[in-house]
Parts: C-alpha cells; sequence; structure tokens
C-alpha cells in the first residue's frame, strides 16, 4: 500500500505542476515484432496455463494447437519465435462435473480456490459467445474444499464463460465477477462473494437496457490512483464499443470513468481475453491495453492523473483474433503484449 501511495503522489505532482508530458496526448513509436506461423485454431496461452480470470502478472507464453501441445514464444537477438515442438500443459486437476461444457474453470489464491459456471440454459438466445447454450448458475469453491452455489431465476444467465477472482476492497478475500444478461434488458456486470457456504450476491453494474446487448470484461486494478479498484469493462464491443471503469467502494459499484472507439471481443467468438493490465509507463499505475473498435489497432490507454490519456498505438492491416497476452519472451524482464491477427501473424509489442 505504501509503494502505490508513493506512485500515486507521483501522479498527482505530475499533473499539478509543470510536467505537462503526464496529460500529454502525444503517441510515442512502440517496439513491434512479428513472425509468421499461426494456425487458425492456435490460441495464445500463459504458461504453465493457470487462469486467474482478470489482471493477471506477466509469464512466459505460447502457441496451444489443436493437439493440446503447447510451443513456447521466444525473444533472441532481436528476433521473435515460434519453438518448433512443443509439450503438454501441466494438468491441475479434472473439470467438475457440473461445469458449462465450454467453460472454464477460474483459479483464486485466497478464500475462494475455485470458480465456475453451471447449470446451461437455452433461456437467452443471444449466442454472442458461439451457442445460444448459457449458464443459469455459478459454482465457488472455498479454500477448505466446500463447494457453494447460486442460481438464479429464469429473468436473466451468466452470458460468460468464466468467473474472475479478484480482491476488490483489500480485505484479503476474493470477490468472484461474472456476467449476467437479463432477456429483457441486456447484460450488466454483477459482483459476489463467499459467505460461508453460500454465495451472497454483492453488486452490479446498471444493465445496458436492450436485450441481446452485451459486454466483455477487461480486468480490475487501481487505474485511477485513487485507492480504490476500478473495474474495467468493454459495453457493447460489437457496436461501437465504450470502455468504462467502476469503482468498488463500500461494496458496490460506482461508476467512475469511460472513454469510447474500444473492442475487446468479435461476435460469435469464444475467446474473451483480448485485453491486458500492466504498467507499461513505469509510473506505478496500472494501463489498459485493448483493442480499437475494428480490433486492427492496439491501443494504450491511462487513467492515472484521473484523465483518460492514450499514449500509444500499434496498426495492423489485419484484425486481432487471438487472446492478448502481458509476457515475459526472455531474461531481460521487459514485458511485451502478444498476440495473433487474422492472417496468422504473431505480434508483440512494447511501448515506449
Amino acid at each position: 500500500m505504501m509503494v502505490r501511495a508513493a506512485a500515486c503522489l507521483f501522479v498527482a505532482l505530475l499533473s499539478a505542476g509543470a510536467a505537462l508530458t503526464a496529460i500529454s496526448t502525444g503517441v510515442n513509436a512502440a517496439e513491434v515484432l512479428r513472425v509468421p506461423g499461426l494456425l487458425a485454431d492456435d490460441a495464445i496461452v500463459r504458461i504453465p496455463g493457470i487462469e486467474g480470470g482478470s489482471s493477471q502478472a506477466p509469464s512466459a507464453v505460447g502457441v496451444r494447437g489443436a493437439d493440446g501441445l503447447v510451443r513456447p514464444i521466444t525473444l533472441a537477438d532481436g528476433t521473435l519465435a515460434i519453438a518448433n515442438h512443443g509439450t503438454m500443459p501441466t494438468v491441475t486437476d479434472s473439470r467438475p462435473a457440473d461445469i458449462l461444457v465450454d467453460g472454464e474453470v477460474t483459479y483464486g489464491r485466497a478464500n475462494i480456490a475455485r470458480a465456475w459456471l453451471t447449470d446451461p440454459t437455452e433461456r437467452y438466445r443471444h449466442g454472442v459467445l458461439g451457442d445460444a447454450i448459457e449458464a443459469g448458475g455459478l459454482a465457488l469453491e472455498g479454500s477448505d474444499g466446500r463447494i457453494a452455489r447460486y442460481k438464479l431465476d429464469a429473468g436473466s444467465v451468466f452470458e460468460d464463460r468464466r468467473v474472475r477472482l479478484i480482491d476488490l476492497d483489500g480485505d484479503g478475500r476474493d470477490e468472484a465477477i461474472v456476467v449476467q444478461s437479463y432477456l429483457d434488458a441486456g447484460a450488466a456486470l454483477a459482483v459476489f462473494g463467499l459467505d460461508g457456504s453460500n454465495v451472497a450476491f454483492l453488486s452490479e453494474v446498471p444493465a445496458i437496457g436492450r436485450a441481446n446487448r452485451w459486454l466483455n470484461p477487461v480486468g480490475a486494478a487501481d487505474f485511477d490512483c485513487d485507492g480504490q479498484t476500478e473495474v474495467a469493462l468493454v459495453e457493447t464491443p460489437h457496436i461501437g464499443g465504450r470502455l468504462r471503469l467502476y469503482e468498488f467502494r463500500d461494496r458496490r459499484l460506482h461508476e467512475d470513468h469511460a472513454a469510447s472507439g474500444f473492442s475487446n471481443h468479435a461476435i460469435g467468438s469464444r475467446e474473451q481475453s483480448q485485453a491486458a493490465v500492466h504498467d507499461w509507463t513505469g509510473d506505478g499505475v496500472p494501463d489498459i491495453a485493448v483493442p480499437d473498435a475494428r480490433r486492427s489497432t492496439m491501443r494504450f490507454v491511462t487513467f492515472a492523473d484521473g484523465e483518460f490519456r492514450e499514449f500509444d498505438t500499434v496498426a495492423h492491416r489485419q484484425p486481432i483474433v487471438t487472446a492478448v497476452r502481458t509476457a515475459l519472451l526472455d531474461s531481460s524482464g521487459a514485458v511485451y503484449l502478444v498476440y495473433g491477427l487474422a492472417d496468422g501473424t504473431l505480434v508483440a509489442v512494447r511501448p515506449k
């Protein structure tokens, strides 16, 4: 907390004083590396592969093929490469019997050990994630092994494939974040907690207000350096997406900041990880990398001084189609953003 406070003080001094670069809109020249070789079914994954669902630290990354093998992505002497041979990723445990067919298990490090979506239903036939089967419930497995379950009524579904686990209020206990869509009002972002043997609903953002309108989470961090954690999401990523930040304060979500022109999902795709969080500017405040509305330009943005600022962009001729991962590619400790394009190009970007 002292480190974050010092970083916030530094940002406040910049925004209040003569260092006008803290709020400039100039775009710098990022380091961009490219290599061909991705296939249509390839995925960009973390190594060893455990997913926490939101705002994870940089890691080694690789290309997982249709055969399930993962080939590491490396950087040597300025050359980006995909290894010729892969290995089977480490299997942590078996999938729960009641998990949504295309659902993902999320792993936590605090009071919630695992989380997943349950109770498949076709009562909301939107199909934004590739089919018309959504979840009617969720399960949270505590660190003691007990499983608590939550079931929705007939008026909504979880239009999602994963539950995101993060400690939003700093109490040492994780909250669970999931997209909940109402049959008559579209998507909202809902937050739940584990209360003993029960799942407790805590808060949600207002639903978009129209059926078949969706949102996709980005991540969670203290993006504006005010001491409170914000949850970032892209609202309506397929029709002029808007990046929104909601602050979790007093165990409730409060709208904080917004900016237009973003998308972190292609309609019908099962890939929901097309954005990443990392402090590329080095000011101690997390930044956000998220594609533009056409998913052909990667935008690097910050809210560190309480105002939206874009500090770098990388344009492409092809749309971004894979997950977007923060990656450690060599022993230098430099953090790259890695993703794949529709023409099979692997891209690694480091903002400057």
